[in-house]
């Protein structure tokens, strides 16, 4: 029996949200004919989200509160599939999803928080298993382009050197773009619940966390600055590094690991080459380290919070979106020796205006382009849940653009 909508966007009134709702409202990015609805806590402002968005005056608005487990099973029931933008996850999310997981309605979300994530997956995976749903974390800039961008590059080699990269760089060669309210409380949330609770420290630093019974080969230190083994130029710690590398593992190990079982990846922030680039590259590991000491201390997160960051439901103006971008290069060898690069690009800021694509096309793509058969439920990742139906989806309609650099991109 068809279900009354195809779609449930919840959270659709924060920062996030709104953008998000925006997207979906664009024909040609949902097509015609997608039936979809505003979700979250407060009717009045999905209303005024409501009234922002260009001939929208037929969308429902549906209210359930984050915490109301009754009333989030009626909602999810009522859709194919449920964007989540409200986090932090880690305090907002459990209910939500685990409804998903339970009625077998699929669930795409931007969660950047792996030590939630490592929690939450053997949860949920005997309920989505038995139930059919299909749900897919970090469909955001984490992790979409890092992740995307491996399956792309690897199904590329595989094509032309008949073999996986079994040895894989991610350099991030330029990221302009602000961050939201959101993002930095979801980044507090994190830092104090490292403070609570070891265990959510040691999942931080492994690279394997989120591939339960499966530990791979020893990964590159990501600490400090360094010069990289080819091409000279100099990387320094990249802060998206620790949740992006546990979706790369996890999709390799959802996938049979295609890459093989001794596959080698990791991310950093190109700095340039020579004496200058090695200056940026101590200074920016550096200004990282004093970053995360300093949030370890609870007073500094309490000030942060009350004077100086964003504030949730705040971010970027239209003008800065519009003006951000990324450039993220690849480069990878086989076992025997020979080599592969890519590029992949973004066309808006980061994390909130190709953010907002990013998880539309995901959600658009997981209900409209995915067999259940090939994909059937679980807990995903973008990469193993989608793969390449993805990649071309981001390109027709979200500002991402893969390409293949016969030679290896340049890292300088």
């Amino acid at each position: 029996m068809r279900k009354p909508f195809d779609l449930i966007l919840f959270g659709a009134s924060g920062y996030t949200g709104r953008l998000v709702a925006e997207v979906l409202q664009q024909g040609s990015v949902a097509g015609a004919g997608l039936s979809w609805a505003l979700a979250g806590r407060d009717v009045g402002r999905l209303g005024r989200v409501r009234d922002g968005l260009p001939q929208a005056d037929h969308l429902p608005l549906l209210a359930a509160d984050a915490a109301d487990g009754p009333a989030l099973a009626k909602l999810v029931r009522q859709a194919d599939v449920v964007i989540s933008t409200v986090g932090p996850y880690q305090q907002h999310g459990e209910p939500l999803v685990t409804a998903c997981a339970e009625a077998g309605v699929d669930y795409v979300d931007l969660c950047g928080e792996p030590g939630w994530m490592a929690r939450m997956i053997p949860r949920l995976e005997p309920l989505a298993r038995a139930s059919g749903a299909r749900i897919v974390f970090s469909c955001g800039f984490d992790s979409v382009p890092f992740d995307l961008g491996v399956v792309y590059l690897q199904d590329e080699a595989l094509q032309r050197l008949g073999v996986p990269l079994q040895r894989l760089r991610c350099r991030v060669r330029t990221m302009k773009g602000g961050p939201s309210g959101g993002t930095v409380e979801s980044l507090l949330a994190t830092m104090e619940q490292m403070r609570r609770d070891p265990a959510t420290a040691r999942t931080m630093a492994d690279p394997f966390a989120l591939t339960p019974g499966f530990f791979g080969p020893p990964q590159p230190d990501d600490e400090g600055a360094a010069c990289d083994e080819r091409g000279g130029a100099w990387t320094a710690p990249f802060v998206m590094a620790p949740i992006n590398t546990k979706n790369v593992h996890r999709t390799n190990a959802l996938r049979g690991h295609p890459w093989g079982r001794d596959f080698v990846y990791d991310e950093r922030m190109l700095a340039g080459t020579g004496q200058l680039g090695e200056m940026r590259a101590r200074r920016l590991a550096r200004q990282l380290r004093i970053q995360n000491a300093l949030l370890a201390f609870a007073p500094t997160r309490a000030m942060l919070r009350r004077f100086a960051l964003p504030r949730p439901g705040e971010g970027p103006s239209a003008q800065e979106r519009e003006a951000g971008h990324y450039e993220i290069v690849f480069s990878g060898e086989t076992a025997d020796g020979r080599s592969l690069g890519a590029t992949v690009t973004g066309d808006r800021d980061p994390g909130y205006g190709s953010t907002a694509r990013m998880v539309a096309a995901s959600a658009l793509c997981l209900m409209q382009d995915i067999d259940r058969i090939a994909t059937p439920g679980g807990v995903w990742t973008a990469g193993a849940a989608m793969g390449l139906a993805l990649v071309r989806r981001l390109q027709a309609h979200a500002g991402l653009a893969f390409s293949i650099d016969d030679g290896l991109p340049p890292l300088g």
